[in-house]
């Protein structure tokens, strides 16, 4: 781990303190705050005391960014489908059945695991941890698309666009049975259940619980007893998609918390051990946080997926 440095600069515009030194470097704002509540921030040659003061053009600042900490995850040398990467981020097309973090029942073989591995040396200790940049996850058993911000800055502006829902996501599922419309838009607030607190629900619509959630989905192939769909997300919330699909009567298949898988096709489920949920991430895309150039990544289907429904369109021919 690399010892402690030291940014040295000078200030570009008048502005607030925090602002001005997340400009001048590659430190977010939150960052910045941090450091100076830690008495690590010189302005001037004087100690920088409130993140809002301001500075005026051409003031002289120093900031000692101690060494990241330690990550509690320890690096592994996981093979990586990665779709695109530069110094301040990298696309993952993540695999089902990887977990996106260690948790409780997953300390390692996860994304973050092979993340730290890849990234040996490149990491800006986001949040004074050395580990990639998280600002969004997909579930264990989903498959698809990923962005990890490997610099503060990155983890701010990507952060930023997730929380105001600029992102671009398009996922590919396959579900229980049509639905009619065969395109709509599932809007309704996603919550926490008080009787399986693994499960999310849709909550009525006057609870003052939970997220706002929209979905707008569109039947792309009539399958046997099922549908192959696309998912336009509007928000992110925890299973949104699963959740939305199954409070319309047509949860994906293989989704064991969420739906059942129609009794016409259980025997070929079983036959092709598809034991996940029938989702893929398929694109991404946003406002590179750094270039502020547009870009967009997509990930073909995976095969177990592709199989599930090659074999269920045989059937409805």
């Amino acid at each position: 781990m690399s010892d402690e440095k030291i940014i040295t600069g000078t200030v570009a515009a008048p502005a607030r303190l925090d602002k001005a030194l997340a400009d001048a470097t590659n430190l977010s704002r939150a960052r910045v705050q941090a450091l100076i509540g830690k008495g690590l921030v010189e302005v001037d040659g004087a100690a920088a005391s409130s993140a809002s003061a301001k500075v005026l053009e051409g003031a002289r600042f120093s900031i000692r960014v101690p060494a990241a900490a330690e990550a509690e995850a320890r690096p592994q040398e996981i093979p990586l489908d990665i779709v695109f990467e530069d110094e301040h981020l990298i696309v993952v097309n993540k695999p089902a059945g990887m977990v996106v973090h260690p948790a409780a029942g997953n300390p390692d073989g996860t994304l973050v695991n092979a993340l730290l591995h890849h990234c040996a040396g490149e990491l800006s200790g986001i949040g004074g941890v050395a580990r990639p940049g998280i600002v969004h996850r997909i579930d264990k058993d989903t498959s698809g698309l990923l962005v990890v911000a490997k610099t503060d800055a990155a983890h701010e502006g990507l952060a930023q666009q997730f929380a105001d829902h600029s992102i671009h996501r398009r996922y590919l599922a396959v579900c229980a049975g049509h639905p009619q419309p065969c395109e709509g838009r599932i809007e309704g607030r996603i919550g926490r259940s008080d009787a399986n607190r693994k499960k999310m629900v849709v909550l009525p619509k006057n609870s003052s619980r939970g997220k706002h959630a929209v979905t707008h989905y569109k039947v792309l192939r009539r399958l046997e007893s099922s549908a192959l769909i696309e998912c336009r997300l509007e928000t992110g919330r925890t299973h949104q998609v699963r959740v939305h699909c199954a409070s319309i009567g047509h949860a994906l298949l293989g989704d064991q918390l969420y739906g059942r898988t129609p009794k016409s096709i259980k025997p070929l489920i079983s036959e092709l051990n598809f034991s996940r949920q029938a989702l893929h991430a398929a694109e991404l895309g946003f406002l590179h946080p750094i270039s502020r150039e547009t870009v967009s990544f997509s990930a073909a289907i995976p095969p177990d997926m592709g199989e599930l429904i090659d074999e269920l369109g045989r059937f409805n021919r």
